[in-house]
């Protein structure tokens, strides 16, 4: 589908999913000054982190990214020890379960977050770069707002699967 305003509702959703599917082979790289395809893959990781670690309750454990990436838990170690190299990640030993170890951000970690978040608006600029600002910002609106629901359909899950194990505890 190419970029025209005359689109049958139909059609519009038809076009979202294979819209997100380009979005997700490396659009980023193709924008002026792009990070490196390590860096990009290592912010899926240190992403994750920061987003969960905002609550001082929350851990993050190889286990919950594994989860939260929805792979491998063997592949999130991959992806975990790469991050620990590279000096933007450390393990520490869980304030709630001291037999477990839980991840944290490094300054390195977070310099790179903010680096990529940089990034990620320089490159959404270019990208929209000959829009009109209305439909820019909008668009940004929407986006946040599409992403607030994704948000609010993982709390009803996490919420029906406690309820469904303390029907079953």
């Amino acid at each position: 589908m190419t970029a025209k305003d005359e689109y049958t509702a139909d059609e519009l959703l038809d076009a979202v999913g294979p819209a997100f599917g380009k979005l997700r082979r490396g659009v980023l790289r193709e924008v002026e000054n792009p990070m490196s395809a390590k860096d990009m893959s290592r912010t899926l990781v240190l992403n994750i982190v920061a987003e969960q670690s905002v609550s001082p309750e929350t851990e993050v454990t190889v286990g919950g990214l594994a989860e939260h990436l929805c792979t491998d838990p063997s592949v999130a170690s991959r992806m975990v020890t790469d991050n620990i190299k590279a000096g933007y990640l450390i393990r520490v030993p869980s304030q709630q379960d001291g037999r477990r170890a839980v991840l944290q951000l490094t300054p390195a970690g977070q310099d790179l977050i903010a680096r990529f978040r940089r990034f990620q608006r320089e490159a959404f600029e270019y990208i929209t770069g000959d829009w009109l600002e209305h439909d820019r910002l909008e668009f940004a609106r929407l986006m946040i707002r599409y992403v607030d629901s994704i948000e609010r359909l993982r709390d009803r899950r996490t919420a029906r699967e406690a309820a469904t194990d303390a029907d079953q505890g």
